[in-house]
C-alpha cells in the first residue's frame, strides 16, 4: 500500500504517491491563468520602447545618450525593486500589487503622452516616468508569475512559461495595435500604452486569485493529518530515483527553502545571476536600440526613405523581436518541463540553447549592413532572450524553492539591472560619438553599421596614436 496512508508522518512533508498525480484541473485555476496571461501581456511594455523612441527623442531634442536613459530607467523600473516587491508578493499575496502596477502603469506612459505633445521635459522628470512604467510592470507581473507557480505545483514550468510568454509578446500586441490604429503617430500610440496597459491589467486583477490546492487534492489527502499551507508547497522531485521512491510510499525531505540573504551564500545563485546579466544585459541593449539600428542602416543604404517608413521599420523589428521572444519563453518552458518528465535531463540544457542563440545574435549583429537582413539581429535577439527567460523562474524554483520565488527572482533581475546599464551608456556614448549635428539642429548619423560598433581598423588606429605618443 502507498505510504499516503501513513498517520505517522510530520506534519508540513509532502509525499508524493501515486494519487498525487496530476489532478483535474478547476475552472477557478484556468480562469486565474488567463488573468494572468493578459496582466502580463500589458506589462512587457518597456520593449516596445524602440518603436517610439526615435521620434520622441526628435521632438524633445534629446541625444542618443539622453535616450537611453530613459528607456534605462523603464529598465530600473522593471528590475531593480524586484526583491522588496518580491519579498511583499510572498509575505501580502500577489492581488494588491496588480492593482498598483496597473496604477503605476497608466500613470507612467500618461505623463510620457502629455510630454510628447507639448514638445517639453527635463531628462531627470522622463527618466521618472519611465521608471513609473516599469515598475508597474515589475509589480504586476511578478504577481501574475507567483500566482501562476502556486496553482500548479506540478506543472510550474508550463504555468509560469504562458505569463512569461505573454510579457514576451507584448511589444508585439501594442506595436501592431498601434501599426493599425495609429500609423506614424507617436503621441497617441504612448496614450494607447496609456489606457491598454491599465486597462488589460485592471481586468486581469478582477479574476486573478490563488486557488486552495485542497480542493484539487482532497481525495488524495483526507486522511493524511495536517497539510501545509498553500504558500508552503514543495517542489516535488523530477529524477526517476525520486519519484520511484515517492510512489513507493517513503516520505521526502521537504523541497529547498532558500532566501534572502541566504541565497548570497550559495554558488548556484552567483552562477545563474552571471549568465543572467551577461545574456540579458545584450538582450535588452538590442531590444532598447533595435530603432537605432534602422535608422543607421537604412539612412546610409537609401537617403530617400522617408520618416513614415522609418517608423514602419521600427515597428515592424520590435514585432520581429517580441513575436521571437514569445516563442523562445513558450519553448524553453515547455521544453524544460519535457526535458524534466520525459528525457529525465535538466533544465540548464534550455540556458546552454540560449547561450548559442545570443552567440549567432551577436555575430550578426557586428556584420550585417543591409538594412533588409536585419531582421536575423531581431529574430536571433528575440529568440535568445526569450529562451532565457522562459527557463529560468523554474530554474530558479528548483534551485531554491517556490516559497521565495518571488523574492529570489527579484535578486535574479538585479543582474540585467547592472549589465544593461553599462551595454546600453556604452551604445549610446559610441552612437553620439558617430553622429553629426544638422542645419536642423537635429542628430544624424549615417555611417551605417559604423554609427553603434567600434571597428577592428579603429581600435588598431588608437593602438598606433598611443604608440606614437
Amino acid at each position: 500500500m502507498p505510504a499516503a496512508s501513513n498517520s505517522s508522518r510530520r506534519p508540513g512533508v509532502q509525499v508524493a504517491s501515486s494519487s498525487m498525480g496530476p489532478q483535474p484541473y478547476g475552472g477557478s485555476r484556468l480562469v486565474a491563468s488567463v488573468a494572468a496571461t493578459l496582466i502580463s501581456l500589458a506589462c512587457g511594455t518597456n520593449y516596445v520602447y524602440s518603436a517610439w523612441a526615435p521620434q520622441f527623442a526628435e521632438r524633445l531634442d534629446l541625444s542618443s545618450t539622453q535616450s537611453n536613459l530613459i528607456g534605462l530607467s523603464g529598465n530600473l523600473g522593471v528590475y531593480s525593486l524586484g526583491v522588496p516587491v518580491g519579498v511583499l508578493i510572498d509575505r501580502r499575496g500577489p492581488r494588491p500589487f496588480v492593482l498598483l502596477g496597473a496604477i503605476l502603469l497608466g500613470a507612467g506612459y500618461f505623463s510620457l503622452h502629455q510630454a510628447y505633445d507639448s514638445a517639453s521635459g527635463s531628462v531627470a522628470a522622463l527618466c521618472f516616468f519611465s521608471y513609473l512604467s516599469g515598475l508597474g510592470s515589475c509589480m504586476a507581473f511578478a504577481a501574475a508569475v507567483k500566482t501562476s507557480a502556486l496553482n500548479w505545483p506540478y506543472h510550474r514550468g508550463t504555468a509560469t512559461a504562458i505569463p512569461v510568454a505573454a510579457f514576451g509578446l507584448s511589444a508585439f500586441f501594442f506595436s501592431s495595435l498601434g501599426t493599425i490604429l495609429f500609423p506614424g503617430n507617436p503621441s497617441a500610440f504612448l496614450k494607447l500604452l496609456s489606457w491598454g496597459t491599465f486597462g488589460l491589467t485592471l481586468f486581469g486583477f478582477l479574476f486573478l486569485r490563488v486557488s486552495s490546492h485542497r480542493t484539487h487534492e482532497a481525495s488524495s489527502r483526507r486522511s493524511d493529518g495536517p497539510r501545509p499551507d498553500d504558500s508552503h508547497f514543495r517542489r516535488i522531485p523530477s529524477t526517476d530515483a525520486e519519484a520511484s521512491h515517492s510512489r513507493h510510499g517513503a516520505r521526502l525531505a521537504p523541497g529547498p527553502d532558500i532566501r534572502g540573504l541566504q541565497l548570497l551564500r550559495t554558488q548556484s545563485f552567483w552562477h545563474l545571476f552571471s549568465i543572467m546579466a551577461i545574456l540579458a544585459g545584450t538582450g535588452l541593449m538590442t531590444i532598447n536600440n533595435i530603432g537605432n539600428n534602422v535608422n543607421a542602416l537604412w539612412k546610409r543604404f537609401d537617403e530617400s526613405v522617408s520618416k513614415s517608413f522609418l517608423v514602419h521599420s521600427q515597428q515592424m523589428h520590435v514585432s520581429i523581436l517580441s513575436v521571437c521572444s514569445f516563442i523562445g519563453r513558450l519553448l524553453s518552458g515547455v521544453g524544460s518541463d519535457f526535458l524534466v518528465k520525459s528525457l529525465h535531463a535538466s533544465r540548464l540544457w534550455c540556458l546552454f540553447v540560449a547561450c548559442i542563440v545570443f552567440l549567432v545574435a551577436q555575430v550578426f549583429a557586428l556584420s550585417v549592413q543591409n538594412p533588409h537582413l536585419l531582421g536575423l539581429v531581431s529574430a536571433f535577439s528575440g529568440l535568445g532572450h526569450g529562451f532565457l527567460f522562459g527557463v529560468f523562474p523554474s530554474l530558479v524554483t528548483e534551485a531554491f524553492g517556490i516559497r521565495g520565488l518571488s523574492q529570489n527572482w527579484g535578486f535574479m533581475t538585479l543582474a540585467p539591472v547592472l549589465s544593461s546599464n553599462v551595454f546600453n551608456l556604452f551604445y549610446g556614448t559610441t552612437y553620439d560619438g558617430h553622429s553629426a549635428i544638422g542645419p536642423d539642429g537635429k542628430r544624424l548619423c549615417r555611417q551605417g553599421l559604423d554609427c553603434y560598433t567600434i571597428r577592428h581598423e579603429r581600435l588598431e588606429r588608437a593602438k598606433e596614436d598611443q604608440g606614437q605618443d
